[in-house]
């Protein structure tokens, strides 16, 4: 079936514990989705070639580049953005704590991209060791930091979360 730029598609997800139905464009990107249909603008557009990170959500519960999806093949899915991070009480993520008490950001325009990189990473490598770290990293830019403070975060915050199981 081919579709002209007018015509929309229903879709059905999850997004931050929430559902969702909206009509979309065939084309919208899910980053786009996300910003400007659902004003979640933590999930930021940097490179818009999937390279950079900045953009990163989490599909299933694992990362993704939002740049680099369509909307529609989001449907049916649990998304979850930076929005959706801190449990309900308001209290930070263990990571989100670790990166203000590490100074692991500056501008901030790459941290949720780094974060929600990293909480998959933790949950199946709780106890990293710093290649380790370096390597969950590689994927996601960030101009400000330099990253050693970047690699301190997510050991202390691998640290909290070991001790909190």
């Amino acid at each position: 079936m081919h579709s002209t730029p007018e015509e929309k598609i229903s879709i059905e997800l999850e997004v931050n514990g929430q559902p969702v139905q909206a009509e979309v464009e065939p084309r919208m990107l899910l980053s786009d989705f996300l910003r400007h249909r659902l004003e979640l603008t933590g999930t930021h557009v940097g490179c818009e070639h999937g390279v950079c990170g900045a953009c990163t959500v989490l599909l299933n519960g694992d990362p993704v580049r939002s740049c680099l999806l369509f909307a529609v093949q989001a449907d049916g899915q649990k998304i979850t953005t930076v929005e959706g991070l801190a449990p309900p009480d308001g209290r930070l993520h263990p990571l989100q704590e670790a990166f203000r008490e590490a100074h692991a950001l500056q501008c901030g325009y790459c941290t949720p991209g780094f974060l929600l990189s990293l909480i998959p990473f933790l949950e199946e490598n709780p106890d990293p060791s710093e290649a380790d770290i370096r390597q969950a990293l590689s994927g996601n830019l960030c101009r400000c930091t330099g990253y050693l403070n970047i690699i301190k975060a997510v050991r202390l915050a691998a640290q909290r979360m070991r001790a909190g199981r």
